[in-house]
């Protein structure tokens, strides 16, 4: 049966609904970036661009590098956003838009986030790069849908059993893994662990200004889990989200941090954009060298 319009939400120009893209727009390698800002700290190493989209907080744009053709997307902040975005932008290659049925014949994405966070491990330094080998949601987005391989991975109720004598955890937890060729292909010059997914900046992740957190020993808590050799080492607001609605769906990602954060120590960085810069620079040169 074809998706009806309050399912599959088109723009009058057949376009899809929040990131107004159609299928010649977008190509299939995606960065997404948080900051709306960053897409053209992205694109300005491309060597041409064909297309410049904005809807929103939704900014893309679309070029290539050589021979590679790949897309930049602003996500904007949160396990809603990464909804929104995952979803469309399967659905721009995966759904026949006027006819409003899936293709017989699925492509494959691969998404890559480039993004900012916060460290909570003493030895990882601001203006280190993390790569999360895998992600552990604690923003509830994966309990939408059917998802129990993830909501019930070893390392979600190693993660819940960990805090059920600190008072338990305010959302269950699941786990979603990275690509391992990408894991792989950006490894060198990162550290290798978990990240942690919220869906807040502030009590989610610990911070405690005027509104008093439930789980006062919360950081302490994830600084000493360990699962399969790993541990958690930076809080953010997307990759567990990316990763799971990309297992679900069939696509690759991975999860580039630059951190900008020490909570363990208190420091912040002196020059996040310049950290920033270095990863956008690293993660494309990569890209390229791979691309066939």
């Amino acid at each position: 049966m074809p998706f009806p319009p309050s399912e599959l939400i088109l723009n009058p120009d057949g376009s899809i609904y929040h990131l107004h893209l159609h299928p010649e727009q977008v190509a299939p390698l995606i960065i997404t970036v948080g900051d709306p800002d960053r897409v053209s700290k992205v694109s300005r190493h491309f060597d041409a661009v064909e297309h410049r989209v904005q809807k929103r907080e939704f900014i893309t744009h679309t070029g290539r590098i050589g021979a590679l053709r790949l897309s930049v997307i602003s996500s904007g902040i949160g396990p809603d956003n990464i909804d929104i975005v995952v979803n469309e932008l399967d659905a721009v290659f995966n759904i026949d838009l006027q006819a409003r049925e899936v293709r017989e014949a699925p492509t494959r994405l691969t998404f890559i986030r480039l993004g900012t966070s916060g460290t909570i491990q003493p030895e990882v330094e601001v203006d280190d790069f993390v790569c999360s080998v895998g992600a552990l949601g604690l923003d509830g987005l994966l309990y939408a849908y059917e998802a129990a391989s993830l909501q019930q991975h070893p390392a979600a109720r190693a993660l819940a059993r960990h805090f059920d004598d600190a008072g338990g955890l305010e959302v269950p937890p699941y786990y979603a893994p990275a690509d391992g060729n990408l894991v792989e292909q950006f490894s060198e010059g990162f550290h290798l662990g978990y990240t942690a997914t919220h869906g807040g900046f502030y009590g989610p992740q610990g911070r405690q200004l005027r509104a008093r957190r439930r789980l006062a020993r919360y950081i302490e808590q994830l600084q000493t889990f360990e699962y399969g050799g790993f541990r958690v080492l930076n809080l953010e607001m997307e990759t567990a989200a990316l990763f799971g609605l990309c297992h679900l769906l069939g696509h690759k990602a991975a999860s580039l941090n630059a951190i900008i954060a020490n909570r363990a120590s208190g420091r912040f960085s002196l020059a996040p954009e310049r950290a920033v810069e270095r990863l956008i620079a690293l993660a494309l040169e990569r890209l390229s060298a791979s691309a066939p």
